[in-house]
């Protein structure tokens, strides 16, 4: 049984459908779970506001490149496997790393990552696509 801001609900295995479970998710402003005698600590959830994204996959080439420049920032062998869908930390890479790489490839690129654009680049795939955005961004 979980309480959730003042109301219980009880999960069960009869299948719901994923609006109806939407719905009651996006409504929750806490969460507090208990089971038997373990309790838990609380989670404040915030609202998120909502997004429009559109995303486009970034060329071969440039993903080719951003795993090249990850490979050598983090000094990883070439038996390493690197993909678009890597993420930096399971490369090994702690958040100065991340900075390094997104250096690296503000050099290599000609362009100027943003702070919070940075922020948001977790995998290889995530910094190509920002990439080819700002190029596409500074020849326009």
């Amino acid at each position: 049984m979980a309480g959730i801001a003042g109301a219980s609900i009880s999960i069960s295995s009869r299948p719901m459908h994923q609006k109806q479970a939407t719905n009651i998710i996006s409504s929750l402003k806490s969460i507090s779970i208990s089971s038997g005698r373990k309790s838990f600590p609380s989670v404040r959830l915030q609202p998120v506001p909502q997004r429009f994204r559109v995303s486009c996959a970034a060329k071969s080439e440039t993903v080719d490149k951003v795993c090249k420049i990850v490979r050598s920032q983090l000094a990883l062998p070439e038996a390493t496997a690197i993909t678009g869908e890597s993420k930096f930390s399971q490369l090994g890479a702690d958040s100065l790393d991340t900075v390094e790489i997104v250096m690296g490839l503000e050099e290599a690129f000609g362009i100027s990552v943003e702070e919070e654009s940075a922020q948001s680049i977790t995998t290889v795939q995530d910094a190509a696509d920002l990439i080819e955005k700002l190029v596409e961004q500074k020849s326009c």
